[in-house]
């Protein structure tokens, strides 16, 4: 019977524990998203799991054992409700690599609604969270510039587009 199961994996070996469960013949799945971040001072689209510190992991129970899973270079353990592991159904894997681009198998997450020239926005993370300020415009794919005032100066500053929610709903 195939199973698939959910693997919690060592900080930031996402990559080394699919690559290792691989060469086991196990079959793995680890969603990946397409995100801008920052790096060296730039801002630079980068690939990063979706599910940080976590891989899909698909056993054929009549054929294959879970015991090598938790001695494989990457893996911390396989997740676990009390004495059972968590076993997840085949339409949630299913469901998505579905959702992912079919010519990359990478994920995108949806940008908020769009916001319009001044309006009062909030910033929920990042370098100015908790600031206020006002939108000015958008600057990029997830880029958006707001006007903020601070120590009674005002500047125009870029921040991620997702981290803004309109004053209202903050």
């Amino acid at each position: 019977m195939l199973r698939w199961y959910l693997v919690r994996t060592k900080p930031n070996a996402e990559a080394t524990a699919l690559r290792n469960l691989e060469r086991q013949a196990y079959e793995a799945y680890l969603p990946r998203l397409s995100q801008v971040l920052p790096w060296r001072g730039q801002w630079r689209e980068r690939v990063v799991p979706l599910f940080p510190g976590y891989l899909f992991l698909r056993i054929d129970e009549g054929r294959q054992a879970l015991a090598p899973v938790h001695s494989t270079l990457g893996v911390a353990g396989i997740v676990r409700f009390g004495a059972s592991y968590a076993i997840v159904p085949d339409e949630i894997v299913r469901d998505l690599r579905a959702l992912a681009n079919p010519e990359t198998g990478l994920h995108r997450l949806a940008l908020p609604a769009r916001l319009t020239p001044g309006t009062q926005v909030r910033i929920v993370n990042g370098p100015f969270d908790g600031l206020e300020g006002v939108f000015q415009r958008e600057a990029g794919e997830d880029r958006a510039v707001v006007l903020l005032s601070v120590l009674g100066h005002r500047a125009s500053v870029g921040v991620a587009a997702s981290s803004l929610v309109p004053r209202h709903a903050a």
